[in-house]
């Protein structure tokens, strides 16, 4: 049968940073983990026990697959059933997902029974799903694993037949939190609203929004700053002028501006030019539909823009 590297050895392999996010790692909210049922009932099946089939009706694969994924679940957590033991398996897995506390045993059969998804009910023929009444694709499961953890402001996802920890993403723990900790001064009050609720749009998957507040997060960071420093700039000032009073107030080092064209062609025309394209006007007849990672995309750049423009002001003298 083998061994999975599940989800709780490699944490133990990795150490935590432990900084402030916007994510939580430390419980599975309830709501979570009865979505995760339905995934499981639509994308693996119900186990249909001998009293539930027709006579002479064979068992469907599916009561195959919740025997397995029982039977590797206990194995790996050293357990000898996942709940009552006169129940079927599936009803045991449900026991075990509702109940148990440890975050990281329920991270290991989310996994596994992901894993099953997407390796044992992908090779299956359509007569197999049939009989065993599987009405979601493996993908359309996995994509919808993904929108739930996010959608419940729980910080993992599913990539690559993984469950990961979003802050062990790149983009992450090296922009997305530092630009919250730095918004948490009183000045950027405004800002931290609006990239907070930036992420809890994106987490919703209403990207389109997720992008406008992305955009005002990134110029109520420029309007503070010139606030902050009583540049001359009109309340109402575009972003296009807010950028053009950050580099006039040298809040670049005059020294190294002619070294920051490509910097300030990305500010004027990256993150306002999707926010307008795609999230800032009408989108008349047509519904526009904003894919998850150009949402991702706007987001995280409005936090680099965020943690380079704090950092110079907060070294202006």
């Amino acid at each position: 049968m083998g061994t999975f590297d599940t989800y709780s050895k490699r944490k133990k392999r990795i150490e935590n940073a432990g900084q402030p996010d916007v994510y939580i790692y430390d419980k599975l909210p309830m709501r979570l983990r009865v979505q995760i049922i339905h995934i499981w009932n639509s994308a693996i099946g119900p186990f249909l026990s001998r009293e539930r089939r027709l006579p002479f009706q064979p068992p469907p694969h599916s009561n195959k697959l919740w025997w397995r994924l029982h039977t590797t679940i206990c194995r790996e957590l050293s357990l000898l059933t996942l709940g009552d033991s006169s129940s079927d398996p599936f009803n045991r897995c449900q026991q075990f997902l509702l109940k148990e506390e440890e975050v990281d045993n329920v991270l290991d059969i989310i996994e596994v029974s992901f894993w099953v998804i997407n390796t044992i009910v992908r090779k299956m023929i359509p007569s197999e799903r049939s009989d065993s009444n599987i009405i979601q694709s493996p993908d359309d499961a996995i994509e919808e694993l993904n929108y739930r953890f996010r959608e419940n402001s729980v910080g993992y996802q599913y990539v690559k037949g993984k469950i990961i920890k979003a802050n062990s993403q790149y983009i992450q723990a090296e922009v997305v939190r530092p630009t919250i900790s730095l918004l948490s001064d009183v000045k950027f009050k405004g800002a931290e609203e609006e990239f907070l609720k930036a992420h809890e749009h994106y987490r919703k998957g209403r990207n389109k929004e997720a992008i406008a507040e992305a955009n005002k997060a990134f110029e109520s960071t420029m309007r503070s700053i010139c606030s902050a420093k009583s540049w001359n700039v009109p309340a109402n000032a575009t972003a296009s002028r807010l950028i053009q009073a950050c580099f006039d107030n040298e809040l670049i080092p005059s020294s190294l501006q002619s070294h920051f064209g490509a910097f300030q062609s990305t500010l004027k025309d990256g993150l306002p030019t999707v926010r307008n394209k795609l999230a800032g006007h009408g989108q008349g007849p047509t519904p526009i539909q904003v894919p998850d990672y150009l949402a991702a995309y706007a987001l995280h750049l409005a936090a680099t823009n965020i943690v380079f423009l704090v950092k110079a002001f907060l070294n202006l003298k």
